[in-house]
């Protein structure tokens, strides 16, 4: 598949750059979002806005990038229903671009196959590298399909990414960014706790993270994150709350495979106190402020299971 038509659902801080990036390589891309707002800036790229998810039932590649599985199965309902009545033509992708659970992708793999008549196939597609990845399309592409689904739909991952990788089937895609944001999320949290404790020692955190960055200590999530951790600059590149999300992920995935994840349990309970602060909606770096909360009230955290819809978001 050479750049052709997508249907991309979901323009917000991450799908708006991505679906830009689909028209700048040559793609013809029909989008749809709650906001008009932003079919409004795709339609003025050369996009085409689309009324309604359904609309896209005839789209070769539909992507989805909403805040979790759930808002992709509201929102595809009604796509589906149009496919039970029609089937869509054979080889017909739908791909999931956001973090979502392995194990429940896989089910909605499943409710697309049976929906389309097995006409149509669900690859899960999750992506790192935030929204100054998904800005210069070098965003990280972690991939669950079969061999051939992923060769075929390669140019449109590669139009939004610069490191793309297949890791297994259906649901290998999400595992994958489950261990990122293991690692992201931990190690944030990690340097917001190195801020607080610097500081609160009359060291300026600045220098201590420009001296980190040149030794072992030195990372992607340093040279990205630490600025905002230094400046307490909370402005959102992505919703703290996603993380607390995420990292439930890798406790289930954790449970399903008997695997030990000390330090994924201890995220969780960190991003949920986050979360009871009501700090959930600023940006990741917000971490260090429930930290210093912490500090100042003594308080003690407790892992927090993600049990709500609205706790997903």
């Amino acid at each position: 598949m050479t750049a052709g038509k997508a249907g991309f659902v979901g323009l917000g801080l991450m799908g708006f750059p991505m679906a830009a990036n689909l028209l700048a390589a040559g793609w013809e891309v029909t989008g749809w979002n709650r906001s008009e707002a932003a079919v409004a800036r795709l339609t003025a790229l050369g996009g085409r806005r689309a009324a309604t998810v359904a609309a896209l039932r005839d789209e070769p590649v539909i992507v989805f990038m909403l805040p979790d599985l759930q808002y992709i199965q509201d929102a595809a309902a009604p796509l589906l229903e149009s496919w039970r009545a029609e089937p869509p033509a054979p080889g017909t992708a739908v791909v999931v671009m956001s973090s979502v659970s392995p194990t429940a992708v896989r089910g909605f793999g499943a409710l697309v196959q049976e929906a389309s008549g097995g006409n149509a196939v669900v690859l899960d597609a999750p992506v790192s590298g935030g929204t100054k990845g998904a800005e210069d399309g070098t965003l990280a592409i972690m991939v669950g399909a079969g061999e051939a689904d992923f060769e075929r739909l390669l140019p449109l991952f590669t139009a939004m990414g610069t490191t793309v990788r297949r890791m297994g089937g259906l649901g290998a895609g999400s595992l994958a960014k489950a261990c990122n944001q293991l690692i992201v999320g931990t190690t944030t949290a990690a340097l917001a706790e190195a801020a607080e404790l610097a500081e609160r020692s009359g060291m300026d955190t600045a220098a201590l993270f420009e001296v980190l960055s040149g030794g072992l200590a030195g990372s992607r999530v340093l040279e990205l994150v630490g600025p905002r951790l230094a400046a307490k600059d909370y402005v959102p590149t992505g919703p703290a709350k996603f993380m607390h999300k995420d990292l439930n992920f890798v406790l289930e995935s954790a449970a399903a495979t008997g695997a030990a994840v000390p330090m994924a349990t201890a995220g969780v309970g960190l991003y949920g106190e986050l979360i009871d602060q009501g700090l959930g909606d600023q940006d990741l770096a917000v971490v260090r402020q429930a930290i210093s909360n912490l500090s100042d009230s003594h308080a003690t955290i407790t892992t927090k299971a993600t049990t709500t819809k609205e706790g997903q978001q």
